[in-house]
């Protein structure tokens, strides 16, 4: 499987999300069992975050990775409310914990909320030099919330945005600058949460030239290009195993161009996308 060089280790250009895991008690064997099977097809990434169904998420991830902690890099966010100076070691303590691990190999900032910059970076430097986290990053950052960070660190390891063929806004500016500086982006809602995307017909019509599905034609759009990581999220076994396969689909330049005329790149720089 392509890797990419995220946080000074080589991970998987594909990984998984876990974006409304844990809501659901019902559910949670099969959310488990998801995870472990794409720890076991090479999707050793997993990104989650406090946000997740309040830490359910976290718990999930915890137990799909008891005994196999060494096989995964894991992932997870501090919500803005909880990065300041007292808040961001006592957050990373309760998702310690919820993980059932003893560090998390990169914590980020969800978005900015309304402690200043300098502030949550001191508390994520200290994490770091105490060993409870390995890496920082942030999450829905545009261009000029990267430029005054950069003013007090240049120790950030990503920036997690919203990115798919729908969604190119970050191509104008963020993702060129991101390139430059060797920052890694990791791409969430690499499939616009299904929807709409995955059945256009463009996208239908090079899956069908691949012997593919629409779903693995964006996740190899997202990731053509090195320095980009997709986070989809999966539970359902067959979408497991396609999103690994993903990571051996090579789109042609033809297929480029007809991504490009049917979701034409951005001319003019666009407010950061979020959902």
């Amino acid at each position: 499987m392509r890797t990419v060089k995220l946080a000074d280790r080589q991970v998987p250009a594909i990984g998984q999300g876990t974006w409304y895991m844990g809501e659901d008690p019902s559910q949670r064997s099969r959310e488990v069992a998801a995870l472990q099977q794409g720890i076991e097809r090479g999707l050793t990434l997993i990104d989650t975050a406090e946000m997740y169904a309040e830490g359910g998420a976290e718990q999930v991830v915890g137990q799909a990775i008891a005994g196999r902690r060494d096989q995964v890099f894991v992932v997870s966010k501090v919500y803005p409310h909880n990065a300041s100076r007292a808040g961001v070691p006592a957050a990373c303590e309760r998702s310690l914990k919820r993980l059932g691990t003893n560090y998390i190999d990169l914590y980020l900032l969800h978005w900015r909320g309304q402690y200043l910059l300098d502030e949550t970076v001191e508390a994520f430097e200290r994490l770091r030099e105490a060993g409870k986290i390995g890496r920082w990053g942030v999450s829905n950052f545009d261009i000029d919330d990267l430029r005054e960070l950069h003013e007090y660190s240049s120790h950030c390891a990503t920036n997690q945005v919203l990115y798919n063929p729908a969604q190119r806004g970050i191509e104008f500016d963020l993702l060129p600058w991101s390139h430059k500086r060797q920052l890694p982006t990791m791409a969430y809602c690499p499939l616009a949460q299904a929807g709409r995307l995955l059945k256009h017909p463009t996208l239908s019509e090079i899956a069908e030239r691949h012997g593919a599905t629409p779903a693995q034609v964006s996740l190899a759009w997202v990731t053509r290009e090195d320095g980009v990581i997709a986070i989809p999220k999966a539970v359902d076994p067959e979408h497991v195993r396609l999103n690994a396969a993903a990571a051996h689909l090579v789109l042609s330049s033809e297929d480029l161009r007809a991504i490009d005329r049917a979701f034409p790149a951005p001319t003019r720089k666009q407010h950061l996308a979020m959902v």
